[in-house]
C-alpha cells in the first residue's frame, strides 16, 4: 500500500514577488496552486499556477518535477489542462491581453503547437461534451461572474455570445461569505461607491480618465464581496456539475461550491451539497480552486489549493482527497481526516473510511536547542502551519523534539518546514506587470535527518536525508509495519538559502494502545440562516474533535476539525436549507462517533 499526507509531496518553487501594492518591495514566499490534475497515457499529472513545470506520478503518490517550455504562459496564473482525444490542452490566464490556446500529444517532449486566442480572460477551464462539442468557463472577480461560451473545436473560437453563469450571493450563501471562517458580510452598494469616490478623489485622477474596465476592479477593493473563479465543469449521468471557488485565496474557507444543470451552459441550480470541497480547520486549511479527475481505477479525487497566507496572500499548496458521486448524484468530497495520511494505491474500495492511523503529536511537549522569541519548540506541535518554531542559528547542531510522553506505535512522519520573513536578492530578473515577481529556476535541496528513541539516551535512525537532493518541504516517511518510540528527534537540518530551520509540524501519526474517547457531548443551534454554533464539552481523553454536518443525516459530508473544546462558529450555511450535525472525538486510539442531531 501506498499513503500520502496533504499538502502533496512535491517541490514547492520560490516566488520572489514585486507587488507594486507593497511598494514593489520583495515578498519571498513558495508558492503552487490553481492545480489542474489530469490522467493521460497511463501517466497523472498536475500543472499548477507559478511552478515552471509539470509534476508527474504513476500513483498519486510519488511525484517528478520537469519542466515545462518556456514558450508556455509559466508566468500566468491558473493554467488549465485538459485532454481532448490523442491531445492535451493548455492554456492560462491574463487580463491584459488575448489568451492563446496549446496543444500536444507529448506533454514532456512536445511540440506544442499554438492556437491563437481572441479574448482576455482569467481562470480558464476546457470542457469537451461526449458529443464532441467544446465549451469554455472562466472568470475571476468580486465584480462579476463566472462566465461560459461553445467553442468552435478547430479554431477555440467563441460560438454565438458568452453567458453569464455563477454569481456570488453570499447573503444567500454562507460559505461566499470572505474572511476566517466566513465573518464578513459585504457592503451596501452605498458604501462602496462613497469609498470608490474617495478614493479616485484622493488619487487625483478623474473617472473619466479611468479605463472602463478599471472602474469595475477599484469599487471591487471596497465591496467585501467574495471572488468568484477557478471554474471547473464535469459532466455525470447526463447532468453538468459547474464547480467554482470562493470567497478568497487567503482565507481559511476557501472552497470549492458546484451548481448543476441540464445542459453545459445552463441554467444551473446551486447543489445540495455546496460546497463540496470544504476543509477550514485542521493542520493545512483550505480547499478551493481545483479539478476532479478520475484515477486508473475509476476512482474520483480532487485536487485544489490549500493556505497558508502568512508572508504573502497567495503563500500557497496543493491538496488531494478522494471524491464521489452519491446515489442521488451529489458531488462529494472527503476531508475529515484531510491532512493526515491516507492511503492511495491499491484500489479504494470506501472513499469515507476512516484514516489507518492517528495523530499522536498534538500538543506534546517539544523541546529544541534554540529557538526565536515567538518560535517557541511547542509551535511545532499545535497543529497550524501559520506558526512554527525558528532556531537562532542555521547550524547543523541545531534539533528540535518531540516527546510522545510513553512510547507508542508509530507509522508514519510528516516534516513540514516553513519560511520565516526572508530577505534576499532576487536571483533572477523579475517579469514586469501587475503580478512582477521573479519565480527560481535553481533546483534547491532540503536537507535533515529523523530519528527515534525509547529513553532519551540511546537513538536509532528513522530516515536521513542529509545528503539528499531533493527539496520537499512537506516530506512524509511511512513505516507501514511500525516501530515504537517515545521521543522523535529532527536534525542535521539544512535548508535553502542558508536559512535557519524553521518548523511549522513535526506531525507524527500511529496508534495508541487503549480506549477511544467516550462519545462526544455537545449542542449545535443555528444563528440565522447562514451560521452554525458547535459547543463542545471538554473530556479528558479526547485530543480534538471533528465537526461534521450536511443537509440530512445521510449526507455529513462537510466537516471542521478542532482541537479546542467550547464554541466554534461555523459560516458556511446555504439559506432554506436544514442542517444536521454530528461531533466525532479522536485520540490516539481511535474515533468514536455521536449521534446526529439537527441543528434549529
Amino acid at each position: 500500500m501506498k499513503y500520502c499526507c496533504n499538502p502533496i509531496n512535491i517541490n514547492y518553487r520560490y516566488q520572489f514577488n514585486a507587488d507594486p501594492r507593497n511598494g514593489g518591495k520583495l515578498q519571498i514566499c513558495r508558492e503552487a496552486a490553481d492545480p489542474s490534475m489530469i490522467l493521460f497515457r497511463g501517466r497523472y499529472y498536475i500543472f499548477a499556477s507559478m511552478t515552471l513545470g509539470v509534476w508527474i506520478s504513476d500513483d498519486l503518490v510519488s511525484w517528478e518535477n520537469r519542466r515545462l517550455p518556456d514558450t508556455l504562459p509559466l508566468y500566468d496564473y491558473a493554467p488549465d489542462v485538459r485532454v481532448v482525444g490523442d491531445w492535451v490542452y493548455f492554456c492560462a490566464s491574463n487580463r491584459e491581453h488575448a489568451c492563446d490556446f496549446w496543444r500536444t500529444k507529448d506533454i514532456l517532449n512536445g511540440p506544442y503547437e499554438r492556437i491563437e486566442g481572441s479574448f482576455p480572460f482569467w481562470d480558464p477551464n476546457l470542457f469537451y461534451d461526449d458529443d464532441g462539442r467544446i465549451y469554455f468557463y472562466w472568470g475571476c472577480s468580486n465584480m462579476t461572474p463566472i462566465y461560459g461560451a461553445e467553442l468552435d473545436p478547430e479554431t477555440l473560437q467563441p460560438i454565438g455570445e458568452r453567458k453569464e453563469l455563477v454569481f456570488g450571493d453570499p447573503a444567500r450563501i454562507g460559505y461566499e461569505r470572505i474572511g476566517e471562517n466566513n465573518s464578513t458580510l459585504p457592503a451596501s452598494d452605498e458604501e462602496v461607491e462613497a469609498k470608490y469616490r474617495a478614493f479616485i478623489k484622493a488619487k487625483g485622477v478623474p473617472e473619466e480618465h479611468l479605463p472602463a474596465e478599471v472602474r469595475p476592479l477599484i469599487r471591487g477593493m471596497f465591496t467585501n464581496r467574495p471572488y468568484i473563479e477557478g471554474a471547473w465543469m464535469d459532466k455525470y449521468n447526463g447532468r453538468y456539475y459547474l464547480q467554482y471557488a470562493a470567497p478568497g485565496t487567503q482565507y481559511n474557507t476557501y472552497s470549492d461550491g458546484v451548481y448543476v444543470g441540464e445542459s453545459p451552459l445552463g441554467p444551473f441550480t446551486l447543489a445540495e451539497n455546496s460546497p463540496y470541497s470544504y476543509k477550514p480547520g485542521g493542520f493545512l486549511p483550505g480547499a478551493g480552486h481545483g479539478s476532479t479527475m478520475r484515477d486508473k481505477q475509476g476512482n474520483l479525487w480532487h485536487t485544489a489549493t490549500m493556505r497558508i497566507s502568512v508572508n504573502h496572500d497567495f503563500e500557497r499548496r496543493v491538496g488531494i482527497w478522494p471524491a464521489g458521486f452519491d446515489p442521488d448524484g451529489e458531488l462529494f468530497c472527503n476531508q475529515r481526516y484531510g491532512d493526515w495520511p491516507m492511503p492511495v494505491s491499491g484500489g479504494r474500495d470506501d472513499p469515507w473510511r476512516d484514516p489507518p492511523w492517528m495523530l499522536l503529536s498534538v500538543h506534546k511537549a517539544v523541546t529544541a536547542s534554540s529557538s526565536v522569541h515567538g518560535h517557541e519548540p511547542e509551535l511545532a506541535a499545535e497543529e497550524n502551519v501559520q506558526t512554527w518554531w525558528k532556531a537562532e542559528t542555521n547550524s547543523r547542531d541545531e534539533w528540535l523534539c518531540v516527546d510522545l510522553g510513553k512510547a507508542l506505535n508509530i507509522h508514519a512522519i510528516q516534516v513540514n518546514f516553513a519560511d520565516d520573513s526572508l530577505d534576499l536578492p532576487c536571483p533572477g530578473e523579475i517579469r514586469p506587470g501587475s503580478q512582477a515577481r521573479y519565480i527560481e529556476e535553481a533546483d534547491l535541496v532540503t536537507q535533515w535527518k529523523l530519528e527515534g528513541s525509547l529513553n532519551g539516551t540511546d537513538w536509532f535512525v528513522i530516515e536521513d536525508k542529509s545528503d539528499a537532493g531533493t527539496d520537499l518541504t512537506h516530506d512524509l516517511i511511512v513505516r507501514e509495519s511500525g516501530f515504537d518510540a517515545r521521543f522523535v528527534r529532527l536534525s542535521n537540518i539544512a535548508l535553502p538559502y542558508g536559512q535557519a530551520p524553521c518548523v511549522s509540524g513535526l506531525r507524527i501519526f500511529g496508534l495508541e494502545s487503549g480506549k477511544k474517547p467516550a462519545p462526544p457531548l455537545f449542542h449545535a443551534v443555528r444563528k440565522g440562516d447562514l451560521d452554525l454554533e458547535v459547543t463542545i464539552h471538554g473530556q479528558h481523553d479526547a485530543l480534538g474533535w471533528n465537526i461534521l454536518f450536511g443537509s440530512s443525516p445521510e449526507k455529513l459530508y462537510h466537516s471542521f476539525m478542532t482541537f479546542k473544546p467550547g464554541t466554534l462558529r461555523i459560516g458556511a450555511l446555504v439559506s432554506g436549507r436544514d442542517c444536521c450535525v454530528r461531533v466525532d472525538a479522536f485520540n490516539g486510539s481511535g474515533i468514536t462517533k455521536s449521534n446526529y442531531i439537527k441543528a434549529e
